[in-house]
């Protein structure tokens, strides 16, 4: 699980740099686009055989690609996902691949219509669906298929996930200016409730 988890994240970061602020036809977004489904494909390779090295290894350059600063080049990435679980991890102890799955399908399901084009293009290269609404389901079906936790409940945490830490996660979250819509801290805890 630990593989999966690690690869989740991987795709996050593809999926939150594609998703922030760019020109039309930006050369990065075709490449993280070309990640995400490579992602994709070997983390389904590596439900069927968690030893195969070559997925392993696929993923390996999945993951350094993702993080190494090109698909960044002309763009500001949409790093709120992320920051939520960042503060998450900070007041439990869940796994970060984990909690990002957890929150991702329900935070896109927030912005979804404020980057309808950019969600359909990445449902259509990446799942092979064709609306915005599909791709974000989609995503939460993958989650579901990888063995992923999918409810804050899910997650293997020594500290118990309730409404009131939740809220002291919103309230520190950093809003991020760059994704298709900023957020405000009463819209993450409700999204974060919504993991729940």
């Amino acid at each position: 699980m630990q593989v999966i988890s690690g690869a989740f994240d991987t795709l996050s970061h593809a999926m939150e740099t594609y998703f922030g602020n760019s020109d039309q036809d930006n050369v990065s977004d075709d490449v993280a686009l070309a990640i995400m489904r490579n992602t994709v494909a070997n983390m389904k390779r590596l439900l069927g055989n968690i030893d195969d090295m070559q997925a392993r290894s696929n993923l390996m350059w999945d993951s350094a690609m993702a993080e190494n600063g090109i698909l960044k080049v002309g763009r500001v990435t949409d790093f709120q996902a992320h920051q939520m679980e960042h503060q998450l991890g900070a007041y439990t102890d869940c796994n970060h691949g984990q909690g990002l799955a957890v929150i991702h399908p329900t935070y896109y399901r927030h912005i979804v219509k404020d980057a309808e084009e950019k969600f359909a293009k990445f449902g259509r290269e990446v799942f092979g669906v064709d609306t915005a609404e599909k791709a974000v389901e989609a995503l939460a079906d993958f989650i579901k298929a990888c063995g992923l936790p999918t409810k804050m409940s899910e997650l293997k945490s020594r500290t118990e996930i309730t409404p009131e830490l939740l809220r002291k996660v919103a309230d520190s979250c950093n809003i991020i200016k760059s994704n298709p819509r900023e957020l405000t801290h009463d819209e993450i805890y409700e999204i974060l409730k919504e993991c729940m």
